[in-house]
């Protein structure tokens, strides 16, 4: 193949996986999909949650502190959900591996996907530095990651 495959989040392809049972589809994105440039993938799904589900953030940290064990990803009710986020980001690191994809386009602020900001734990819509589980991850085995920008997360 003489371009590169993009893994991106399947929300951003359209495809109804967020928390609350919607999409965010980003209209580039949707065109890679189709025309067979990216692979979407959704860690959550990926990882046994049902869609929709409550939505979660990182308490403590951030993905890669989920991934150390001294974070936890913490769903509004106060679940920890942080094993299926990270049996989800294995899951999708595998097929990234397997399809021999080294970047990856993923949704701003998801506890999964965030790249350099995620929401802080306090489920008010608060802010802070840091990475999603599946970013984290991905990050470790030297894939690039590129956050959508210019989205409302609602």
């Amino acid at each position: 193949m003489d371009r590169e495959l993009l893994l991106v989040s399947s929300c951003l392809a359209g495809m109804p996986c967020r928390y609350d049972g919607n999409a965010r589809p980003d209209p580039a994105i949707v065109k890679a999909v189709r025309e067979g440039r990216a692979i979407p993938a959704c860690a959550e799904q990926l990882g046994g949650l049902p869609t929709p589900r409550p939505a979660a953030e990182i308490v403590g940290g951030d993905g890669a502190d989920v991934l150390d064990g001294t974070a936890a990803v913490v769903d509004i009710h106060g679940a920890d959900v942080s094993a299926p986020f990270i049996a989800g980001a294995e899951a999708v690191a595998a097929i990234a591996a397997e399809r021999g994809v080294t970047r990856a386009v993923l949704q701003a602020r998801s506890p999964s996907c965030g790249c350099g900001v995620v929401y802080d734990g306090s489920h008010r819509g608060e802010l802070v530095e840091g990475d999603g589980v599946l970013t984290a991850l991905l990050k470790r085995r030297g894939i690039e990651i590129t956050p959508v920008r210019g989205q409302r997360e609602g």
